[in-house]
């Protein structure tokens, strides 16, 4: 079983990725285990802030957030300022007081989609949690019960179509498999190919930050 403090000690020695921050993305299948596993990544990190996508999409926009994300936390860290987000409020359906994020040195954003290609310029590593999705929506169903039948239900083919169209997985540094006894970090499709982040990454157009 691989020591979670080891490899957040790896993490943190990583080079900046947004400014100075290393910015760190938890991306899988809902109802995965990516909000547990960052919680627990983040306390073995000392407490590293941790950014919930779920506070940046909407009802109408499930995977629309990359404007927000981008004017309102990306290019404030970049510059290694505090960044200032609106989560939304999921009941309310309006985005709620704006929120603070500091520069930490390592930064997580957990979510689905968070290693999608307009985000991969900004990271430092892409942690992928590897449980099927039907598994993983079936422990999502059941973890958030009957009243949000209808939610999945428009979710899941969301999801489905997200992945087809921008692929997380394929870039993945790790690939995170959680057991009863914690969790073991596996080298991802990125890391066995053999492929320079920086290079693969950077390729494209860099951010306007």
């Amino acid at each position: 079983m691989d020591d979670l403090a080891r490899h957040a000690d790896d993490l943190a020695a990583l080079p900046p990725s947004c400014g100075p921050v290393r910015l760190v993305a938890v991306d899988g299948h809902a109802g995965s285990g990516k909000s547990t596993f960052a919680a627990r990544l983040a306390a073995a990190l000392g407490g590293a802030p941790v950014l919930h996508l779920d506070d940046l999409a909407t009802h109408e926009e499930l995977f629309g957030w990359t404007g927000r994300l981008r004017e309102q936390v990306l290019g404030p860290l970049s510059h290694g300022e505090r960044a200032s987000y609106a989560p939304y409020d999921w009941t309310a359906r309006r985005f709620g007081p704006a929120r603070p994020l500091e520069p930490a040195p390592v930064v997580l954003v957990e979510g689905v989609g968070a290693g999608r290609r307009e985000v991969r310029p900004w990271l430092a590593a892409l942690c992928w949690m590897e449980l099927d999705r039907e598994t993983s929506w079936e422990r999502g169903r059941r973890r958030d019960g009957a009243g949000l039948t209808g939610f999945w239900d428009g979710w899941t083919p969301a999801e489905e179509r997200h992945f087809a169209e921008d692929p997380s997985r394929p870039y993945a540094d790790t690939l995170v498999r959680q057991s009863p006894e914690g969790y073991t970090w596996l080298p991802g499709p990125l890391a066995t190919a053999g492929a320079n982040r920086n290079i693969t990454y950077r390729s494209q157009d860099a951010p306007p930050y």
